[in-house]
């Protein structure tokens, strides 16, 4: 059997071409599982894991969880808002006592930068990042390329553009990464002061303008204005981004071509896209959220082959 060049996946810069081919040949598999009457396979009836969120969320989670159902492992999840991590228990200590539970495979979104690195380096389970601060969200640029793919036959050629809060965003980074080892071309726009100053040494143009941007790409991901994670105002107020940087369907409308249109969730409607625009037959935003489930069975699925 083929198998991932990782034992854990902290981030996509560490895997390679190889590896995300490896993920999307058993993502269609599993794609194909559950969409069938029985939605289950028993392929890890043996493994145990534990999703440790000490951020807020739910799609991810939620997607996650039902990845791992799916596969028949068992699963136990803690979140650390209601947890002895308050207690001034340090992240160590909480995954070593959930580790003593004998668990194979931790989950973990942190709001550290480096948190499930860290962790790789000081437990013995396998480690799958399900978001580091600003860092890295390995799973979500796999299902956006995914997706991608599934929708335009391939990655390789394409131009994509990211649209929003690059700064503050652990999507742009991991699908920068994603889509340039799969070919495609990527630039970003949004407001100047959510655009990373180091952004155009990853081989990434800006564009300022919305509607240029649009012109030039097949796909555009616009992103979440992110109001939880912006410290002090990066822009004067949420109508004028969305006057800026939304996309409505007039403009959609308006292009001599049908751009993809993709978005992480969960959407502000009315701020970075209308609802005519999110529901319209150009978004494959419902599409991303059925191939997250899958791309997640493909990588846990894979892990788990690895643990001896």
């Amino acid at each position: 059997m083929k198998e991932l060049s990782v034992n854990h996946l902290l981030g996509i810069k560490y895997i390679n071409k190889h590896d995300i081919d490896l993920i999307f040949e058993t993502a269609d598999h599993f794609k194909e599982v559950i969409n069938r009457p029985i939605k289950k396979v028993p392929s890890l009836r043996d493994i145990t894991i534990a999703n440790i969120f000490f951020e807020n969320s739910t799609r991810t989670k939620l997607s996650f969880e039902l990845a791992q159902k799916r596969l028949s492992a068992d699963v136990i999840s803690f979140s650390a808002a209601q947890s002895s991590v308050k207690k001034g228990e340090t992240l160590i200590d909480t995954v070593n006592n959930i580790l003593a539970m004998k668990v194979d495979m931790v989950v973990m979104r942190h709001s550290d930068a480096g948190a499930a690195h860290f962790l790789s380096k000081n437990v013995s389970a396998s480690i799958i990042n399900a978001g580091d601060g600003a860092h890295e969200h390995p799973t979500q640029a796999l299902l956006d390329s995914y997706s991608i793919r599934e929708k335009l036959g391939d990655v390789a050629g394409k131009k994509v553009v990211i649209v929003g809060d690059i700064l503050h965003s652990r999507v742009a980074l991991s699908n920068i990464f994603a889509l340039q080892m799969q070919g495609a071309e990527v630039r970003v726009c949004g407001p100047k002061t959510l655009i990373p100053k180091y952004i155009e040494s990853l081989g990434v143009k800006v564009e300022s303008n919305l509607r240029k941007a649009l012109e030039w790409c097949d796909i555009a991901n616009m992103l979440r204005v992110q109001n939880e994670r912006l410290d002090f105002s990066y822009f004067p107020n949420t109508r004028e981004y969305s006057q800026q940087f939304g996309l409505t369907k007039e403009i959609l409308d308006s292009l001599d071509k049908e751009i993809v249109v993709m978005h992480p969730g969960p959407i502000n409607r009315g701020v970075e896209i209308t609802s005519d625009v999110a529901d319209s037959q150009q978004s494959v935003i419902l599409d991303q959220v059925e191939n997250g489930v899958a791309v997640r069975m493909a990588v846990t699925y894979l892990l788990a082959s690895k643990i001896k």
